[in-house]
């Protein structure tokens, strides 16, 4: 979808949005209002959700109906995630969220830049598409996918560049959990400032 035949500031391409129990992160556990964006260029072989690649897949949907229908819920947690939700301008959608009272968290790659207002950032890097250094001081969460043993290193190149109150989390890619997660156990028994993430909502069957 070509950025310059619509206002992301009016419009944006939405895959699905829905009322859920966060399931992974610093934040796992809460109810939250859920805002998946169709698009993404980062190409991660494993994503759980490649079908939001294709932004033309889905339909355009203006802010304002984003936002409404989030009020509807409990919750006032927002989470903004993809796809990669900063291939496109955030401004608009983040004030509207800020505005009804939402606390809005962001989930993304770094690979673009960043722009709106946001109240927290879980900056999870992928090897397929470097973030921009700018995110590292923006960073509330840097959460690293483990895929096999050197993602370990890996995530310790990251945080090394994060601030010093930024949550590390380690979460084990889903189709290797088995094999990763006593890797992780003993990883983070001998290095305590990093925390495990779960996708708790896929083991609890949680959409």
């Amino acid at each position: 979808m070509d950025k310059n035949s619509f206002d992301p500031n009016i419009e944006l391409p939405l895959m699905e949005s829905f009322y859920t129990i966060q399931g992974e992160g610093f934040h796992s556990g809460k109810a939250a209002y859920f805002i998946r964006l169709g698009g993404c260029d980062v190409g991660c072989v494993w994503c759980d959700v490649k079908d939001s690649w294709d932004a033309d897949k889905w339909p355009l949907k203006k802010i304002d109906d984003i936002v409404d229908d989030a009020y509807q819920y409990e919750s006032r947690l927002a989470v903004i995630t993809g796809g990669e939700p900063f291939m496109y301008d955030m401004h608009g959608l983040t004030k509207r969220l800020l505005q009804k009272g939402f606390h809005v968290n962001v989930e993304t790659s770094g690979a673009h830049p960043f722009t709106g207002m946001v109240d927290w950032v879980c900056l999870s890097p992928k090897k397929f598409k470097a973030p921009l250094e700018h995110w590292y001081d923006r960073a509330d969460e840097l959460k690293i996918i483990i895929f096999n043993k050197s993602d370990f290193k890996w995530a310790e190149e990251h945080a090394e560049k994060v601030g010093s109150d930024c949550k590390l989390m380690l979460q084990p890619e889903w189709s290797k959990r088995e094999e990763m997660m006593p890797l992780i156990v003993e990883y983070v028994k001998e290095n305590p400032n990093w925390g495990i993430s779960l996708q708790t909502h896929k083991y609890l069957q949680i959409p």
